[in-house]
């Protein structure tokens, strides 16, 4: 690849490429089929990407550069418009290896990952430290005849305008240089964490190895875990991997104490095991890098810098209310402890409440105060039930509906496809691909993805977006049961897939999720409250033996149990929030992550007996990629606005209002980023949020009045 890196550096003498130069590539062909076009998944394979790399990159910066030397006076159509419609073979290409990346990642691979990494960040700096190129956009931004476009266009204008100075459109080329080094060198440290992360996850594991190590698990658990052991060739009876969908409901269930210590410190501890795949000097270095490129960029801090164009502009705004729900969260974790050990010793337990007991008791609380099982509830719960559940929803708040087809290439055999169109006009909108299991090769966690845009810039083009997520598949086509939090995260990234397929714009780069990223998690938080509406539970919670429905009894017992270990939950994740901000606070300070975290969670108090959801050296969203750094507080920020936007519903009349349903299609999910996200939701709300909604919906308002007396 020193040839592309070379190119890069040629700059403006650059010879334009033609992608078909290297017409046998599939990688490098025009998708075809039905649809718009598909990808062809069953032509690709991992030794056509760095070749097809080495043409698409050369022709990225071929198009730029006829962009930025057009001898004609800037227009809205020779510059911005034409920067649009550059670079359709590089994204296709990125797509494909972007999957690779995140589902299909092997020893293979690997050095691809870590090769390219570092030369796409160069492509980027290169594009947006392009001095004509960013002198036409500056020069359409100051226009005096900007009044003459439409909105969107202006709103394009501005966009590329704040992106380009954000990433130092207007530094010396001295600084410009330095800037492009260390995206470039970031991206390699990105690539290492991602990949130590993966291996961890891969390679550990918890062996049971007699049937007393089985003492307590629910049936779908214990059938995983035997083919866990399988599947790895081991001579033990049940693995559990070092997985989220594995470790949370063994540590909710399992009654050997040893056992869950065993398996709780395997899963808290990856990149953090002092092994090749340690990761702390690998962040510390991270933490450099950012710290230096904001100074460059003329900010205090990489979570300034960060900040400068989200929604909440400063660290300041989020600490203040990462704090504000802070301190009743914890107030609520302290009582609901108390409850736990008062079973604890009522069992004769001579220990008090560690970290690796929390969810166990937890759920005895639960069963003692609410007779509420998650074992009972969990089977009304069938993933593909849940799945025709979330179509539903979508056909009744944005008259969507959804068919499934197999006349498309998939990536894995796991993978299946639905078609998407308006349920009133017929017309079609795009797909939806679905990716529901775990596998050794596909990162943690559950995600959407575009893999193409809707826009109608020259002709409609549908979206293709996909969810992915890490389900534990069912044994001989048993049906897949899931549990309340792992059926709330379904319908979370389906918002997501939402956003996308609602999108109705005409650029694709202000389509769909292309929003603030503390605003972009609101359409996926929102869709969360219809898992839980009766709605939803009376028609699709069908028991997978009886297929009878959940019985009201029980919705009635999860409604009442819904504020249950919120103190919990919301502690876990804002404690990673306030690390990941703190963290970014500290500029340039050398720090010893394992200190640092240990010490910060001190300060604030942090109950010891949770653990943040994401420790540092396995906190991917902030160190394998930019994305969420200095913005892990997105999902409380947004959480504020997702739940004051459900209660325009619950003023109304109710869950399924057409009219407020309207709105939020129309001011949300369907404008992308076309408008300021503060007037978007304005527009929707008539107001701006309040928090109070987020308070109730926590079960936080009674520590807010127990506090003002």
């Amino acid at each position: 690849m020193k040839k592309i890196i070379t190119a890069l550096m040629i700059g403006s003498t650059m010879l334009s490429v033609n992608a078909q130069e290297n017409p046998d590539n599939p990688l490098l062909k025009k998708w075809t089929g039905p649809y718009g076009g598909v990808p062809a998944f069953n032509e690709y394979n991992i030794s056509q990407i760095k070749p097809a790399f080495d043409v698409v990159i050369k022709e990225r910066l071929s198009e730029i550069e006829a962009i930025a030397n057009n001898p004609k006076a800037p227009t809205f159509e020779n510059t911005i418009a034409q920067m649009e419609r550059a670079g359709k073979d590089f994204k296709r290409v990125m797509t494909v290896y972007g999957i690779y990346s995140s589902n299909l990642n092997s020893p293979e691979f690997e050095p691809i990952e870590r090769e390219m990494g570092p030369i796409l960040a160069f492509l980027s700096s290169r594009i947006y430290q392009n001095k004509k190129l960013f002198k036409r956009i500056e020069s359409l931004y100051n226009g005096r005849d900007k009044g003459k476009l439409t909105k969107e266009q202006q709103r394009l204008i501005w966009l590329n305008y704040t992106n380009f100075v954000k990433e130092g459109a207007n530094l010396n080329p001295e600084a410009k240089e330095k800037v492009a080094e260390i995206n470039g060198e970031l991206a390699s440290y990105f690539s290492t964490f991602s990949q130590n992360l993966l291996a961890e996850e891969n390679n550990e594991y918890v062996a049971l190895s007699n049937q007393g190590d089985f003492d307590g698990l629910p049936e779908g658990l214990r059938k995983a875990a035997m083919a866990q052991a399988k599947e790895r060739n081991l001579n033990v009876l049940g693995v559990i991997g070092n997985t989220r969908s594995f470790v949370e409901p063994f540590l909710t269930f399992s009654n050997d104490r040893e056992l869950r210590a065993k398996v709780w410190s395997m899963y808290v501890k990856r990149g953090d095991n002092e092994n090749e795949f340690d990761n702390k000097a690998t962040l510390v270095q991270i933490l450099q890098l950012r710290a230096k490129k904001a100074k460059l960029l003329g900010f205090p801090t990489f979570a300034h810098w960060n900040l400068s164009n989200k929604m909440a502009k400063t660290p300041e705004r989020t600490m203040e209310l990462m704090m504000s729900v802070w301190e009743p969260a914890v107030a609520q974790v302290h009582k609901d402890v108390a409850a736990m050990q008062k079973i604890v010793d009522a069992e004769g337990g001579n220990f008090k409440i560690s970290p690796w007991d929390y969810r166990y008791y937890s759920e005895k609380v639960r069963k003692e105060k609410y007779d509420l099982d998650q074992n009972v509830v969990k089977e009304y719960l069938q993933l593909e039930n849940l799945r025709e559940g979330m179509f539903w929803v979508a056909g009744e708040l944005f008259d969507l509906q959804f068919k499934q087809i197999t006349n498309v290439p998939v990536y894995h055999a796991d993978v299946r496809v639905w078609e998407v169109s308006n349920k009133t006009t017929g017309k079609l909108v795009g797909l939806w691909y679905f990716d529901p299991y775990a596998r050794k090769g596909k990162r943690s966690g559950a995600w959407m993805n575009a893999y193409r845009n809707q826009q109608r810039m020259d002709g409609e083009v549908l979206t293709i977006v996909s969810n992915n997520s890490n389900f534990i598949k069912g044994a001989d086509n048993a049906p897949v049961l899931i549990s309340w939090t792992d059926a709330t995260t379904l319908f979370h990234e389906f918002g997501h897939a939402l956003h996308g397929l609602c999108s109705n714009v005409t650029y694709p780069t202000l389509a769909g999720t292309a929003v603030a990223r503390d605003y972009v998690e609101f359409p996926s938080q929102i869709l969360e409250r219809w898992l839980e509406t009766p709605e939803v539970l009376n028609k699709f919670a069908l028991h997978y033996k009886t297929n009878e429905p959940i019985p009201m009894a029980l919705v009635e017992r999860i409604d009442k149990a819904s504020t249950f270990n919120e103190g919990f939950s919301t502690v876990e994740t804002i404690a990673s929030s306030l690390i990941d901000m703190k963290l970014h606070l500290a500029g340039d300070t050398l720090i010893d992550p394992t200190a640092f975290e240990r010490e910060t969670l001190n300060k604030l108090n942090m109950p010891e007996e949770i653990v943040m959801r994401h420790r540092i050296p396995q906190f991917g969203h902030i160190f394998s990629s930019d994305g969420y750094a200095a913005g892990y507080y997105s999902y409380l920020w947004a959480d504020v606005i997702s739940t004051d936007a459900y209660e325009a519903f619950t003023e109304g009349n109710g869950p399924y209002d057409k009219e407020v349903a309207k709105r939020l299609y129309e001011s949300v999910f369907s404008v992308g980023n076309t408008t300021d996200q503060e007037d978007a939701y304005r527009s929707f709300r008539g107001r701006d949020p309040k928090s109070d909604a987020l308070m109730r919906a926590r079960g936080f308002d009674s520590f807010k009045a127990e506090n003002k007396k």
